[in-house]
């Protein structure tokens, strides 16, 4: 098949166009100067001149807790603008096979865990991330609505749990957490920093899944387009403390020193662990052992921002 990966140049992207299998494909990952998402025009003109058979539309504006608080404007109306011109362009042009991909953040703030697919638009959304979460709601909405105008086309939704590894983001102000915890205790370490900062009291819970995982989840999927339900969650079925992930961290990066809980910083939902018997009733579990996901994320950091001072 000719696919479309929007958001190529971005760690799902990445490690997703990285699939030995994605080679038995024709991939395009074009970068923004190359395809502006912003202007639908384009889409439609980019999609028509490359035989466009499929769409796995990975872009978005992202970023941690910091960046959502700071910036909801932009989180909202990118995102929207973006996955709306993608799906429509999609549409206008013919294309029956569109993956999109939706975010845990997506799921009530109040909602019971673990998180069904079912419990969407059924409560109040996190504040901290409400902007980002809307878009992603409205998005998956207009996949939904032309799957039930058309049955022939497959627009379906992927709602992967919080993600890391390679190509991630280790910049403090707008990375997630994984990637920014990383950073901060290898600078610790390197800075013989005696302690380190935790946001609030370390209890929250979060599932994270190394982004190769839900790559080839995806390319799993791409067989299976007519029979994936609407709206599929991929997690590990597990999570873990902010506590625990510091703790891993530091054992991984060899760092001796203790912590200390800063109550007065925002920590968002306390838990958000995602239900993936969907997921599993496809046939697919294949996820990387939290310490291994570490190392493997914490190597391609030395090798790309190690030389941090």
């Amino acid at each position: 098949m000719n696919i479309l990966i929007t958001g190529g140049s971005g760690m799902v992207g990445r490690n997703l166009n990285e699939h030995p299998e994605m080679k038995s494909h024709k991939v395009f990952t074009p970068s923004s100067k190359e395809l502006n998402l912003l202007s639908y025009d384009s889409i439609v003109k980019y999609i028509d001149g490359k035989n466009i058979d499929l769409i796995i539309h990975c872009a978005g504006k992202v970023g941690g807790i910091q960046a959502n608080i700071k910036n909801p404007v932009n989180f909202l109306v990118e995102n929207i603008d973006m996955g709306k011109n993608v799906v429509l362009a999609a549409r206008e042009c013919g294309i029956k096979k569109l993956l999109n991909l939706g975010s845990s953040c997506m799921y009530p703030r109040n909602a019971t865990n673990p998180l069904s697919e079912d419990q969407i638009l059924k409560g109040e959304l996190e504040p901290t991330n409400e902007g980002y979460a809307l878009a992603k709601i409205a998005v998956s909405r207009l996949c939904d609505y032309i799957n039930k105008e058309d049955d022939s086309y497959f627009y379906k939704t992927l709602v992967p749990c919080n993600l890391y590894g390679r190509y991630d983001k280790f910049d403090p102000e707008n990375s997630h957490m994984i990637p920014a915890v990383i950073r901060k205790i290898h600078e610790a370490k390197e800075s013989s920093v005696e302690e380190v900062e935790i946001w609030g009291d370390g209890l929250a819970r979060r599932e994270f899944m190394l982004a190769s995982d839900l790559s080839d989840f995806i390319v799993f999927s791409l067989r299976k387009m007519e029979e994936l339900p609407q709206y599929v969650n991929i997690g590990l079925g597990n999570d873990y403390t902010i506590n625990e992930y510091y703790k891993a961290i530091a054992k991984v990066i060899g760092y001796e020193g203790t912590f200390f809980h800063n109550l007065d910083k925002p920590v968002g939902m306390k838990q958000k662990l995602v239900d993936i018997k969907r997921m599993n009733d496809l046939g697919w579990n294949k996820t990387t052992k939290l310490e291994e996901g570490i190392s493997k994320t914490y190597q391609f950091f030395l090798e790309n921002y190690g030389n941090t001072k």
